[in-house]
């Protein structure tokens, strides 16, 4: 249920981005840094720590880059083993607060599509790496986003997402210059 409110969500609001009439909202030339930690990892294991970059184009488009890392596994019994996840590419936002009619200056409300790769490793201490088939793989990967940053101060703010891709939900501090 709470998956189909969400592509339903997704849906109406890529709708509405291309049968509104875009007037300018204060995106061109800003730029964002985000950190953040993921909950929810898809098609992987462990905790994503990631980072973003955004830099804003002109009709409320950004577009920009992420990494996350995270890291999977066990120790016991003197056996060691883990995976090692690296996710990196590129990303594009349409920030939507005219759409919505919001006019706090602090509140950006954003969605949009990542396309990026994940890198998988595999290490264990037993020596039969090459014997063990592994659940995960090295791919191509497609993401979706939707999400809110409120700046507390004209530099620094937070901001949480929810998508599909690297994580369900992410939670962070962004930095905008």
């Amino acid at each position: 249920m709470k998956t189909r409110f969400f592509y339903l969500t997704l849906f109406l609001l890529v709708a509405g981005i291309f049968t509104s009439k875009v007037q300018a909202q204060e995106v061109a030339g800003t730029k964002y840094l985000n950190a953040g930690v993921g909950i929810g990892s898809f098609n992987a294991g462990g905790i994503p720590l990631g980072v973003s970059f955004e830099y804003g184009l002109k009709n409320n488009i950004s577009v920009g880059a992420f990494f996350d890392y995270a890291r999977y596994g066990e120790n016991y019994a003197g056996y060691k083993w883990h995976y090692t996840f690296l996710y990196f590419g590129g990303r594009a936002s349409y920030h939507a607060n005219e759409l919505f009619g919001i006019s706090n200056e602090k509140l950006d409300v954003y969605g949009g599509l990542s396309l990026g790769f994940r890198s998988v490793s595999y290490k264990d201490n037993s020596g039969y790496y090459n014997d063990y088939y592994s659940p995960y793989n090295s791919s191509l990967i497609l993401g979706l986003h939707a999400g809110a940053r409120y700046m507390l101060s004209e530099k620094v703010g937070g901001f949480a997402e929810v998508g599909y891709g690297v994580a369900a939900l992410r939670l962070g501090v962004t930095a905008k210059f």
